[in-house]
């Protein structure tokens, strides 16, 4: 900015009729050297003319119109989604309202809860020290198995002894500083359901090596097979027939055969449309669901992942998956609502929203409405390695109902 300009204040200098030259200059002159525009004499009223009514400068510039097939189309467009939105946001305001209430008192734990426990514990990273800070946190809660990761199988069904070096050692560790709590193999793969490369289920070798590896599994000294393959679609008989396979096994052996089970259509049929619509059904049916439970010692569902965005609409959501799992599930299996111990940002999951607080009010809320008297119940908790302080204190506070222990 100028320092020695006044501005706002016409100076005398300004006001004078002769420039610096001496040279007197008339007011148009002055305000064209000014850059102002030159005042014009005002054409007399009389010789003004209207403007004539046909001249297009005068006339407002139209509107396009849309054409009858395009306004026909977005009203077609505006419907569809109308019709899109309009079960979606039923949904919705039904697990908000699911999430509503008290849970009847004493839907708590009933000491049949379990823990997914990674790969670290029979590679060797992990030590018998580890072993007893993992008891002093697990006792005095609810938790009676562990699903120690032993795998994952490979593609052809066999799992390499390698793969579980000290599961020996982990297992008498265990049952040195936790009797009563068992120890369970974590086994799973990448089906081939959509994409060409994983486990393929519909062939016989492959079911009958996977029966082998849990074989082998219940030699080193497990106490139970625990299977977790995805994506497995619902109605997928070769998943049941490798079921009655291992019940065979398991049962022979005196061992738990316990399976992670995908989450039940929150609508009915909802894993066809799905399916449909993105090439990955996701949910199972619940008369799948059922199928499924009715072959197994234990049946874990994932009930995270679920896309929910709020807290209020998540708990709903387990709220609603208890009731409908706990329909189809015979009271001979021990039935477990999975509680998410991680915090991930991406689609489909949301940390803020899937919290444990949220999980758990879930839990017994659909354990209170459904079958609050329900013994062969429990929650897991997945997964040891990413849990907070804070994911222990709100399974022991809200669901094992004791108080926060040191580590």
């Amino acid at each position: 900015m100028d320092e020695n300009r006044t501005d706002g204040i016409r100076t005398d200098t300004d006001r004078t009729d002769t420039d610096r030259t001496g040279k007197d200059q008339t007011d148009e002159a002055r305000d064209e050297q000014r850059g102002a525009a030159p005042i014009r004499e005002e054409q007399p009223r009389a010789e003004r003319q209207p403007p004539h009514p046909g001249d297009p400068a005068t006339q407002p510039t139209p509107r396009p119109r849309l054409r009858p097939r395009t306004r026909r189309l977005l009203r077609i467009a505006a419907g569809l989604l109308a019709l899109l939105l309009l079960p979606l946001l039923t949904a919705e305001t039904a697990l908000r309202l699911n999430y509503t209430g008290d849970p009847t008192p004493g839907t708590l734990t009933r000491h049949k809860d379990a823990l997914w426990l990674g790969h670290a514990w029979v590679d060797g990273r992990r030590t018998d020290r580890d072993v007893e800070a993992l008891a002093r946190r697990l006792r005095g809660t609810g938790i009676r198995d562990l699903y120690v990761h032993a795998g994952p199988l490979e593609h052809d069904g066999t799992l390499p002894a390698s793969a579980y070096p000290k599961a020996r050692r982990l297992i008498a560790a265990v049952h040195r500083e936790l009797p009563g709590v068992r120890v369970q193999a974590w086994l799973g793969d990448k089906l081939a359901t959509e994409s060409p490369d994983g486990l393929r289920l519909e062939r016989a070798a492959t079911r009958a090596a996977i029966v082998t590896s849990a074989r082998q599994i219940l030699a080193a000294g497990f106490e139970g097979t625990h299977f977790d393959l995805e994506p497995l679609h619902s109605g997928d008989r070769d998943y049941l027939s490798l079921l009655d396979d291992l019940r065979d096994l398991t049962h022979a052996r005196g061992a738990v055969l316990s399976v992670a089970a995908h989450q039940i259509d929150p609508l009915p049929a909802f894993h066809s449309f799905w399916g449909t619509t993105t090439g990955h059904p996701k949910w199972w049916s619940q008369a799948y669901f059922g199928q499924v439970a009715r072959r197994v010692d234990q049946i874990a569902v994932m009930s995270y992942d679920t896309m929910q965005p709020l807290q209020s609409l998540y708990g709903g959501y387990v709220a609603q998956q208890t009731s409908l799992a706990l329909e189809v599930t015979p009271e001979s299996t021990d039935l477990l609502m999975g509680l998410p111990f991680y915090h991930e940002n991406r689609f489909g999951h949301w940390a803020h929203a899937e919290t444990v607080p949220a999980a758990v009010r879930g839990v017994r809320l659909g354990l209170s409405r459904t079958d609050a008297d329900r013994a062969r119940f429990g929650v897991a908790l997945y997964v040891d390695f990413a849990a907070t302080e804070a994911d222990w204190r709100a399974y022991r506070e809200d669901w094992a109902a004791t108080p926060p222990t040191a580590s």
